[in-house]
């Protein structure tokens, strides 16, 4: 009891905030460089020649290669020393940026993000096991936190001035500064992050997993259920935010020098959703998704509506964000309730791939309604995902009690 009693003491001063920043501030940039194409969509079109349509699949592209590269690598470098490779996917991600302001035409840009997606994969796979090496195991879901929190402020910060500046002097400065920054990471990683010791316990996991029949755990339909919401909420969403931009300026009218400072309210009002979820939403996540969920749902409803009246669009436009910013950690929160213990690993895996089959799906949706139906087709789309969403929530609890 003494020794159990003692431990908090003792670890809670070598708390590794320094790392952590570190870790934050990569997962900003891998972030910033996955969404950035979104803000930039009307500048790259006219400079490469090609639809708006066609740039918003580059996340779509970027999204798809993560789902596809990410677990063979793992499994391929699950040996190497976890420091290291952190520092090599934030070169790769610089290299990746760099050859997107240099490229000549749209096939080149093709390339480069995908380049830019197995990186981004690969950072993805390690990043949250990392942190939690560096604390004691009943501090993890506070390290976790701080390191994902740089996830948010991507959106807050980063591509809104992405977006701000790509617009002033031009979308390649943009990418090219990012490229700067990521080296500028990987300097930062490899001075302040602390290296690690090889996972052994993550292939312990992994043998014991081949071994478990998954059938047998009655948690799986619930947990795959918990995962479609987020692939189709995600499909909507990104359907829609993936064209925001020619939205903005085209029905509500907004001046594109305008753009990068509204996308930053939205990102503030994403981070808003966020606090609440944690605060007041958290302890009840099937309630709140279904508010969250909801309030989405007419907040985009109402944007469309009333696109043309700007005041009103703008309040629907934060209260989007709003809503919005509340979603995913509503959704990891409700998958994590959802899961048995011995599945919560695999379930995690699960609900990461949903979650970017549903960006890169959604960019590929909006496009091709984009092409084939207008831009004003685009929210309806979101709000009747939604409403599937909502349905889908709904049969969570039943499958659970099954």
């Amino acid at each position: 009891m003494t020794a159990t009693s003692t431990t908090p003491a003792r670890t809670a001063p070598k708390f590794p905030w320094v790392g952590l920043i570190a870790l934050a501030s990569a997962t900003f940039l891998s972030v910033t460089s996955e969404m950035i194409p979104t803000g930039l969509l009307p500048d790259m079109s006219a400079s490469l020649g090609v639809s708006e349509a066609q740039v918003g699949l580059l996340v779509t592209v970027f999204a798809f290669t993560v789902v596809v590269t990410s677990t063979p690598l793992t499994a391929l470098t699950r040996r190497w020393p976890r420091h290291g490779l952190l520092i090599g996917i934030l070169v790769v991600l610089g290299v990746s940026n760099a050859l997107t302001a240099i490229a000549p035409d749209y096939g080149f840009v093709v390339g480069s993000r995908i380049l830019g997606g197995v990186a981004h994969g690969m950072f993805w796979s390690i990043v949250g096991a990392y942190a939690g090496h560096l604390v004691p195991k009943d501090q993890i879901g506070r390290a976790v936190s701080i390191t994902l929190g740089g996830g948010t402020l991507a959106f807050v910060f980063g591509v809104p001035l992405g977006t701000f500046a790509g617009h002033l002097f031009g979308w390649r400065l943009s990418f090219a500064i990012l490229a700067g920054l990521m080296m500028v990471g990987a300097l930062v990683i490899w001075k302040l992050l602390p290296a690690v010791e090889r996972d052994s316990d993550g292939a312990r996991r992994t043998r014991r997993d081949r071994t478990v029949p998954r059938p047998r755990d009655r948690t799986v339909p619930a947990v795959i259920m918990v995962c479609a919401i987020a692939a189709v909420t995600m499909v909507g969403h990104y359907a829609f935010y993936t064209f925001v931009v020619p939205f903005l300026t085209g029905p509500m009218g907004v001046p594109s020098g305008n753009v990068g400072a509204l996308l930053f309210l939205y990102g503030i009002a994403g981070a808003g959703g966020l606090l609440l979820a944690g605060s007041v939403l958290g302890p009840r996540p099937q309630l709140g998704l279904i508010l969250a969920l909801a309030v989405t749902g007419v907040a985009v409803a109402v944007l469309a509506l009333v696109a043309g009246q700007i005041v009103a669009a703008l309040i629907a436009f934060l209260l989007w964000g709003l809503a919005f910013g509340a979603l995913p950690p509503l959704l990891q929160t409700r998958m994590l309730h959802t899961s048995s213990p011995a599945f919560r690993d695999t379930a995690s895996a699960l609900y990461t791939t949903s979650f970017n089959i549903g960006i890169g799906g959604g960019a590929l949706v909006g496009a091709l309604i984009f092409d084939l139906g207008g831009l004003m087709l685009l929210p309806w789309c979101y709000v009747g995902l939604l409403v599937v969403s909502i349905v889908l929530v709904l049969l969570v609890p039943r499958l659970s009690r099954a």
